[in-house]
């Protein structure tokens, strides 16, 4: 397996000859699968909306089988206790995916380098002859990690959020923790406006030459199931808290940061990553004004934002 991780890039400078390819783009992130069959570039159902035409991508992913993969081999770096775990291995990072149905193996591994431009996707063949269409190449968690670790490299950041866009094109992103309330603005703004829900629970946010910010939608949807490809510019952020009265409170820098930060999606297991995360996020509340939003679920806590102005 050493020699597969040493020969990452070289997966690529040989791939002339593959003939099956499949893109999308998430977040202003494109990720391209190549294979030599269509099962290694199939994408589940939350990824077809997302689907672009093949071409130039941030992210090249080959796909393979490979009869069996052994146990990781290189240094711990993260275990999510249930799906996933993530080793060091030289200059890449190993993803390995596991499920109960196929005991201690992964049923497949995710190599890529450091940048998260190249990787290698290996599908284990027997976990798949054992369990036949069970198994998607890009399946979540995958999509999400992938996504999530290269937003590391540029100017954005994902966030638990439901990004709403008003019919005059203003883009309002109202954050909070599971349970915050997300779902529920979703469906009362879409009761009372004829809005673009770009997202019900997951939200990325970047820089945006033409527009300072902009919000993108994403596939990881919540209890409403809005999940869309589209995007919009972004007005102001709202920090979702159950509350009386739908009262709307300016934060400081420091506060607005700090409760970003705690609603982002960001890889804890690198300290580069969160400071970069820190530092992409004191730029968005120097752009955007952020509001801490103490609300009652009923359609008073919409008409308060078509009445409020900075």
């Amino acid at each position: 397996m050493s020699g597969a991780v040493g020969q990452l890039r070289q997966a690529f400078d040989q791939s002339d000859g593959i003939v099956h390819f499949s893109r999308f783009e998430i977040g202003g992130v494109s990720v391209q699968l190549q294979g030599d069959c269509c099962t290694d570039v199939s994408l589940v159902s939350s990824l077809e909306p997302f689907r672009v035409a093949p071409g130039k991508a941030d992210v090249e992913i080959r796909v393979s089988s490979v009869s069996d993969l052994p146990p990781a081999s290189g240094r711990p770096v993260f275990d999510s206790d249930t799906t996933w775990d993530l080793s060091e291995c030289g200059h890449e990072f190993q993803f390995d995916f596991n499920a109960a149905i196929f005991g201690d193996r992964p049923f497949k591994r995710l190599m890529i380098d450091r940048s998260f431009r190249h990787g290698q996707l290996l599908m284990n063949q027997e976990c798949l002859d054992d369990f036949p269409n069970t198994v998607e190449p890009l399946g979540y968690p995958l999509d999400e990690l992938l996504i999530m670790h290269r937003l590391t490299q540029e100017k954005a950041i994902e966030l638990h959020g439901c990004g709403i866009v008003r019919p005059n094109g203003t883009g309002n992103l109202f954050v909070g923790h599971s349970g915050a309330g997300k779902s529920t603005t979703t469906r009362l703004w879409t009761s009372l406006e004829n809005v673009e829900v770009l997202s019900d629970d997951r939200i990325i946010i970047r820089r945006d030459p033409n527009c300072g910010l902009r919000m993108y939608g994403t596939p990881w949807h919540g209890e409403a199931m809005y999940a869309s490809p589209g995007s919009a510019p972004l007005a102001r952020i709202f920090v979702l808290e159950h509350g009386k009265g739908n009262v709307v409170t300016r934060l400081s820098r420091s506060e607005a940061v700090a409760e970003l930060f705690a609603r982002s999606f960001v890889p804890f297991h690198q300290h580069d990553y969160l400071d970069s995360a820190l530092r992409f996020l004191e730029e968005v509340v120097d752009s955007i004004p952020v509001y801490r939003y103490d609300f009652e679920p009923d359609e008073r806590a919409v008409r308060t934002i078509f009445n409020f102005h900075d």
